[in-house]
């Protein structure tokens, strides 16, 4: 029998982590937290499983809605947790680090994997430009509050952070209107757009489970990452110190990853597979529901908790994500790619992974 690579192995480390957790006298914060993070690889990949197998057996309307919600459910889960223990940034950051994450980690590794066993693949240019002008409209919605803050701060009457938060759940709202929209153009109205991404999907998904047994899965899982999602998050203000990296770094680069390896990997596979629709689907779609979906529904529950949260995020993130959208739109304008476009998303996301790295901690961390 021969062993393939599988995100399955990681498996070991959620094991790994709750032993770390509970042992007396307790262990280093940074072993927890790296076995945390391992560990919530392969549970968040079996949410997208479960999902996907449940999403097929209740149709395309509702299977696109439970896919939406439950694609994100471990970024929804660590956003929660580190909202519920006033770890705004952390959560902003992630926010931020996804969207910039999927565009430029998973599209460039997806491009470039690609692209070095086939010398050219194509994708539904249609699909891809209306996913990346919504995409583009999402980092409209994220930018205002920045532009706010440094527009109202000249102004007689000055900047508060109660304006601040009035707008940014405001604009929440809008957004989230907005995906649900998108849901209904991609799932009912204009289906044939998106037509081949669909196609290879259902080929994806062989082995048919029960619905009982997708549901049974789901459950499990999401309890799964909810405790290591607890594990990771209590112990980032350690290993912050430890390490010495700042809040926004963790969030943008660690957090995001963690969140996202399931999707990150199906994405590098299909366009191996010469699947470069599905993979730039999962890559688009997945920063429009970060932006769209996740981020709404964190400003949305940090109400709840008591603790609201605003859409203000530094300088650099928003330049971050500009930048994203705008190399995504150039890219996604011909249909087609090769391996350099790959190296060249890479290598955006590898520059802008050092600026965080060596940004000091803004000013307003305890605002």
């Amino acid at each position: 029998m021969k062993l393939k690579p599988s995100l399955d192995w990681l498996f070991i480390f959620v094991p790994l982590a709750i032993l770390l957790r509970f042992w007396p006298g307790g262990i280093s914060p940074t072993a927890l937290f790296l076995c945390s993070a391992l560990g919530i690889i392969p549970v968040a990949g079996w949410i997208g499983r479960a999902t996907e197998a449940l999403a097929a057996r209740v149709g395309e309307g509702l299977g696109g809605l439970l896919n939406a919600t439950f694609g994100n459910a471990a970024e929804l889960i660590i956003g929660g947790i580190a909202l519920s223990k006033g770890l705004t940034n952390v959560v902003k950051a992630s926010i931020t680090g996804s969207i910039i994450g999927n565009v430029l980690l998973v599209l460039g590794l997806s491009i470039l994997f690609g692209g070095v066993k086939y010398k050219e693949q194509r994708f539904n240019r249609t699909a891809a430009r209306t996913s990346v002008v919504s995409l583009s409209l999402a980092a409209i919605g994220l930018i205002i509050p920045t532009v706010f803050h440094f527009a109202a701060r000249s102004s007689p009457a000055g900047w508060s952070p109660l304006m601040e938060q009035k707008l940014s759940l405001a604009i929440a709202v809008v957004m989230f209107l907005t995906y649900f929209c998108m849901l209904g153009f991609s799932l009912r109205t204009h289906k044939h757009f998106y037509r081949t991404a669909q196609g290879h999907a259902e080929e994806g998904n062989d082995a048919q489970w029960s619905r009982r047994k997708a549901v049974t899965i789901l459950l499990i899982a999401t309890a799964f990452v909810a405790l290591l999602s607890e594990f990771l998050v209590g112990t980032i203000e350690n290993v912050r110190h430890s390490i010495g990296v700042t809040e926004v770094f963790v969030g943008v680069i660690v957090v995001a990853i963690v969140g996202n390896a399931a999707e990150h990997s199906t994405a590098v596979i299909m366009a191996m597979k010469n699947k470069m629709d599905l993979s730039v689907g999962i890559a688009i779609g997945s920063s429009l529901q970060i932006a769209l979906f996740v981020a709404p529904v964190l400003i949305f529950l940090s109400y709840v908790f008591g603790r609201p949260m605003d859409l203000e995020f530094t300088m650099p993130e928003v330049f971050a994500v500009v930048a994203s959208v705008y190399i995504l739109f150039q890219i996604s304008g011909d249909g087609e790619t090769n391996w350099i476009e790959g190296i060249q998303l890479l290598s955006v996301y590898v520059i802008l992974g050092i600026l965080f790295f060596y940004l000091p901690e803004p000013q307003h961390a305890a605002h």
